[in-house]
């Protein structure tokens, strides 16, 4: 025990050192004057807990400065804006307050696990499993920074939302058309571009008429745009040739004598601020059609396309679609994988 009694100067010299858990640097304290023996090791624990206390300061940090941190290095490995805005914004909306003085190591399996199901309970199981991984890249990190040993986020399977909420069918899209046409609607052509294409929307805002050849009619798909990111290469990463209908080929040259610009479509502030659902969502309502997002025009393209007998391996092409899983959800959306199953079924002849 670092107690010491000095005949000289009649007092106690209380000293207490130990080496960094992460630095392994000798770090100590030191209090002098010390009148009594009793008092001595009372003060001799309190400079325990006080260096043991700097030492978490200094190993451990807060779990806000950790995400902090941790984002900052996400925009050093330079992923994109939009992915860096969709974990930091979780991350403080789900942890922040809950965890708020709380260090990165002081956080359990049981807290993460309570977040997850308990908090995030009426969440979506998308929600929940990008949380999930939003949280193991955060604790990962730490991991990495030497802060804890090992990565507390429990392995939580959710269930994969493999279903489409609402699509229209071919009439529905020509009664949307019909009527925003009816009323000069804005939206008309981004709208009508949309489903007769099956582009996203960040896609169709970055079509520039340089990509347009309505001569061989095809539109070359190149690049996106996000309000994060801004201008930047498709989803998947690749350019792909999408078709152009005769109908569109007549609204695009519509468009290219009306419109004195570099962009195919235009230029809406409603669209620029990512409102485009809920633009399409009121009109859907005012018509009695199915209210859908903006997002499931292309999801309607699809199941419409499919439903024609249009080859899937071609639908995917036009589409974009890498993941073969997401395609077989549209194949069972139009019922193509089982027309025809009974058709030679007879019970009563």
């Amino acid at each position: 025990m670092g107690i010491k009694y000095s005949e000289e100067k009649k007092y106690y010299i209380v000293t207490y050192s130990r080496r960094h858990p992460v630095t392994k640097e000798s770090r100590g304290l030191r209090r002098q004057g010390i009148k009594s023996r009793k008092e001595a090791e009372r003060v001799y624990r309190d400079l325990i807990y006080k260096l043991a206390l700097k030492f978490n300061e200094s190993c451990y940090p807060f779990w806000k400065d950790l995400v902090v941190d941790y984002v900052e290095s996400m925009k050093n490995r330079g992923l994109s804006n939009n992915t860096i805005i969709n974990y930091e914004s979780s991350l403080r909306i789900h942890t922040f307050e809950k965890w708020i003085g709380r260090r990165v190591n002081e956080i359990t399996t049981l807290d993460i696990r309570d977040v997850l199901l308990t908090d995030l309970k009426e969440y979506s199981e998308a929600h929940r499993k990008s949380m999930l991984k939003f949280l193991k890249g955060a604790f990962l990190f730490a991991v990495d920074q030497n802060y804890i040993e090992r990565n507390p986020v429990p392995a939580i399977k959710f269930k994969s939302n493999k279903k489409i909420k609402k699509v229209l069918n071919q009439n529905e899209v020509g009664v949307l058309l019909k009527e925003a046409r009816g009323v000069n609607h804005s939206w008309f052509y981004i709208w009508a571009t949309a489903c007769f294409t099956g582009m996203r929307s960040g896609e169709l805002f970055a079509l520039r008429w340089e990509h347009v050849d309505l001569h061989q009619g095809l539109i070359f798909v190149r690049s996106s745009w996000t309000r994060a990111s801004g201008y930047k290469s498709t989803k998947s990463g690749d350019d792909r040739v999408v078709e152009v209908a005769a109908e569109l080929s007549c609204l695009l040259t519509e468009l290219k004598k009306n419109l004195n610009s570099d962009y195919v479509l235009p230029r809406i502030r409603e669209w620029e601020t990512g409102c485009q659902a809920k633009v399409l969502k009121d009109f859907l309502k005012k018509t009695n059609l199915p209210e859908i997002r903006f997002h499931d025009l292309r999801a309607s393209w699809a199941t419409i396309m499919l439903s024609k007998g249009k080859e899937p391996v071609k639908v995917m092409s036009m589409g974009g679609w890498k993941d073969l899983s997401t395609m077989q959800i549209y194949i069972r959306k139009s019922g193509i994988d089982i027309r025809g199953l009974v058709h030679d079924l007879s019970f009563l002849g």
